[in-house]
């Protein structure tokens, strides 16, 4: 059981597919953005001009508003959160999504008393992951090293993210394949699975 666990006082998390399901058809989302399959839909919106940008975000606003009101809890968050909370630990959320988004998924799930307004990052507050500015940001605002730390993240953005701020790294996978092996200091199958290590 891994001790840094029971003492790590600070704890930042990914939203989506970590302490939410995956809900977003990221598919669905290239297709009306017009976004080849392989590129990254951010990178994709910075590289665009002004009016082309602002007209495609749009439609990503809409189509994040929509999936942002159908947020289903991960198994386990809630236990998490509560065990992390009543030792007092503080939390946090560092994402690709908007702030405003972030606050609308977690006001659906009931999870908006475990996350204080300033420790919630999104794309309009920081750089997107996998730069680690939204999580050097809140380790800032806190005032910690980041090897007091611990990134919870289920995708390689958030891991690699967590990597190159220097905190401890935990990958929430239900893949059976050990992906991202170099990245990724702790691997669990679920929130539930790590709750029982506080």
């Amino acid at each position: 059981m891994p001790s840094f666990f029971k003492c790590c006082e600070y704890w930042i998390f990914d939203l989506d597919g970590t302490l939410t399901l995956p809900v977003h058809d990221f598919e669905y989302i290239r297709k009306e953005l017009m976004i080849s399959p392989d590129e990254d839909i951010l990178q994709h919106l910075a590289d665009l001009s002004p009016s082309v940008r602002q007209k495609k975000t749009e439609r990503l606003d809409q189509l994040e508003h929509f999936y942002a009101l159908q947020a289903k809890s991960a198994p386990g968050v809630y236990s998490l959160l509560e065990s992390l909370s009543e030792k007092k630990c503080q939390l946090g959320i560092v994402t690709r999504n908007t702030k405003a988004f972030t606050q609308l998924s977690l006001s659906v799930l009931n999870l908006s008393e475990y996350f204080d307004e300033a420790c919630i990052i999104g794309r309009d507050d920081a750089l997107p992951k996998p730069d680690p500015h939204g999580i050097d940001k809140l380790l800032s605002f806190w005032g910690v090293p980041a090897t007091d730390s611990v990134m919870v993240g289920d995708y390689k953005y958030d891991l690699m993210a967590g990597r190159a701020a220097g905190c401890k790294t935990a990958h929430i996978s239900t893949n059976h394949d050990l992906q991202w092996p170099e990245l990724t200091d702790y691997r669990y199958t679920s929130l539930a699975q790590l709750a029982t290590l506080i």
